[in-house]
């Protein structure tokens, strides 16, 4: 029988007992459906974003902007995957250099369509906040963070298939989970740092390229 996501049990990823709303970094891994090749290629050990690519860089970055106890590290877009590194802080610690959340310049990367920080009508992150802006709620949490970011990007790459004709996908755009990795010291840290940047050239060796047969 074909393990089918949806009707089997799925392991938690998470890590029990850890308060994942408690200041730390994580190193966050998230994977397309089936490893589906939907955010570019590699060319010359080099990652290309195409349209799509962009966009989930660009959301990533606008998740400092939306909790304001949240600062994002280094990232990579992958062809099928993303790696990056973000940081919770304790309640108080507001990190935000503008109070007003200005996605259209987050780290150069424009939006196709422009973008709205709130969740979408039906979210189930929907009535943490105002529905847009900043969100200040003292337990954000690693969990809610990362939903969001999935959700967004979600509907953001739904848009871009039906008007610019991105590459269609099947049931969802990412795995129903995602992976993270509490990083504890700083030489933990700048090893992942390392590995993010060094990603794009390890590509045909990476256990997330489509043809490696390993079961990710």
């Amino acid at each position: 029988m074909t393990y089918d996501p949806d009707r089997h049990h799925r392991k938690s990823m998470r890590l029990r007992g850890y308060d994942y709303g408690s200041a730390g970094a994580y190193f966050i891994t998230m994977c397309t459906q089936n490893r589906a090749c939907l955010f570019g290629n590699i060319a010359d050990d080099v990652m290309v974003l195409n349209p799509a690519g962009q966009m989930i860089a660009a959301w990533w970055v606008a998740l400092a902007q939306k909790f304001s106890g949240i600062q994002t590290d280094d990232f990579v877009v992958m062809p099928n995957h993303f790696h990056g590194i973000v940081t919770i802080h304790p309640v108080g610690a507001d990190l935000r250099v503008c109070p007003e959340p200005d996605i259209r310049h987050a780290a150069d990367h424009e939006f196709p369509h422009g973008g709205d920080l709130g969740e979408h009508m039906g979210s189930p992150l929907r009535g943490g906040d105002n529905g847009g802006g900043v969100d200040t709620t003292a337990d954000v949490g690693l969990s809610r963070a990362m939903q969001w970011f999935k959700t967004m990007t979600t509907n953001h790459y739904i848009r871009g298939v039906k008007e610019d004709g991105w590459p269609p996908f099947e049931k969802r755009v990412w795995q129903r989970n995602y992976y993270d990795h509490i990083i504890r010291h700083e030489e933990a840290l700048m090893r992942i740092q390392t590995y993010i940047r060094n990603n794009p050239a390890s590509w045909q060796g990476d256990q997330l390229h489509p043809q490696n047969p390993s079961k990710w």
